[in-house]
């Protein structure tokens, strides 16, 4: 996540696609790079709109936040490295444009764009309000750990005494909920009324409506299997440990792991993921996701909200 945002002339997949072109309906779309300049382009044949790009939120896939007569807007398409190449932004595929304005993308209410700049950068939301000004590319130590900044000025003068909390040390429900500012909690999910298959880009939601989770258990947190420090690893087997630490054989005594001892898995024991977390394509979205309900999945049955 350091690298959720990318600025003109930093940006490595606009270089490589110095032209993209994409045509919806009445409307073609043309993202053109020269030199460190990027615009999106949105015409109807009588009416252009051509603005330049300055945010690429996004490391695989990229969306654009466009700004336009002091209004932001996320952009009508983005691109996707598995057709390597334009489409529909996730999530607008719902909107039917009448005008090039339209077409160009969906403006993005003061809310929407302090959560897509706050999560997707530093220091962007200052006092609760968005300050694009001081805001930092990508998220960096001082994001998550709150008094990184004054605990480095006080290392340099030899004073140590101010390192910000270790959440390590939260429970397992609180590291949801932290992770979940950005990923999502299970409230915020609810609330939003995101039904169905495209709730599962959000894992602290779909980890809680696991049954195996219950918010104190350090074996089952999003700590637990991920490093926030390194990029994810998509390796189904590098998992197999912490399955293995909850679901493991059944002559291993309870008192050597000092917890509940589940059921070890009666068909294998490499590779769990691939089927109790199987990976869900999202319709139209060139894009899957993990499911973070971990379940028995039976063939044929339906997505489990």
């Amino acid at each position: 996540m350091g690298r959720a945002v990318e600025l003109p002339g930093a940006n490595p997949i606009l270089k490589a696609h110095p032209k993209m072109v994409f045509r919806r309906g009445d409307y073609s779309y043309t993202v053109e790079t020269v030199g460190d300049r990027s615009t999106y382009t949105v015409t109807n044949g009588t009416t252009t709109i051509s603005l330049p790009i300055h945010w690429s939120f996004g490391t695989g896939g990229q969306t654009w936040v466009l700004e336009r007569q002091g209004k932001l807007y996320d952009s009508l398409v983005s691109y996707y490295p598995t057709i390597d190449g334009l489409d529909i932004t996730m999530g607008e595929e719902r909107i039917t444009p009448h005008t090039v304005e339209e077409a160009m993308g969906r403006e993005l209410s003061q809310t929407e764009a302090k959560a897509c700049f706050g999560c997707h950068t530093s220091n962007a939301v200052t006092d609760r309000k968005l300050s694009l000004e001081s805001m930092e590319p990508g998220v960096t130590c001082e994001h998550c750990h709150v008094g990184t900044i004054p605990h480095l000025v006080d290392a340099l003068q030899g004073r140590y005494d101010s390192g910000p909390p270790r959440l390590g040390k939260l429970s397992s429900e609180d590291i949801s909920n932290f992770c979940g500012q950005c990923h999502r909690t299970w409230e915020a999910v609810l609330r939003g009324h995101f039904d169905g298959e495209i709730n599962v880009r959000f894992q602290p939601y779909r980890l809680a409506n696991s049954k195996c989770f219950d918010g104190s258990d350090p074996r089952i947190s999003c700590l637990a299997c991920h490093d926030p420090h390194q990029d994810v690893v998509r390796q189904d087997s590098i998992y197999d440990a912490k399955c293995l630490n909850c679901h493991a054989s059944s002559n291993q005594s309870v008192a050597v792991t000092g917890r509940t001892v589940a059921h070890a898995c009666p068909v294998a024991r490499a590779n769990c993921v691939s089927c109790h977390m199987p990976k869900v394509n999202l319709p139209g979205g060139h894009a899957a996701f993990t499911d973070h309900e971990i379940r028995v999945v039976r063939p044929g049955e339906p997505y489990p909200n």
